[in-house]
């Protein structure tokens, strides 16, 4: 059988809606990141984000689609594309546990790409 003292002292207990500096969503930081790998005349075209939790991590499902143009777009693409899933990336409080190439495809002059991330909040 399970009690609790209801007079016990609580100032330790957490409570829901207080934010944390790790509950902040790390999409900005991770945009930045994806652009600098991407370098000049890549643009992100798309970005969304929304919690996601398991029984045990809770963190930010990401959707994002970036277009490269001018000179040579194909070819930084698929630089850009090669190696991401072993990247490492720098995201105060929370960590990158999967990111993938979704889509890709030629558009009038670009190339478009479309990737999924998953961050995780770092205990």
């Amino acid at each position: 059988m399970t009690s609790i003292d209801m007079n016990a002292a609580n100032a330790n207990l957490v409570r829901n809606g207080e934010p944390t500096a790790k509950a902040r969503d790390p999409l900005p930081r991770l945009l930045t990141q994806l652009l600098e790998r991407a370098g000049a005349a890549a643009t992100v075209e798309r970005a969304a984000s929304r919690p996601w939790a398991s029984a045990l991590f809770q963190g930010r499902r990401h959707a994002i689609g970036l277009r490269f143009t001018g000179p040579g777009a194909a070819e930084r693409c698929a630089a850009f594309a090669d190696g991401i899933e072993e990247a490492e990336w720098s995201l105060a409080g929370h960590f990158v546990a999967d990111i993938s190439i979704d889509d890709r495809h030629p558009v009038p002059g670009s190339e478009w790409i479309e990737l999924s991330a998953l961050t995780i909040e770092d205990w």
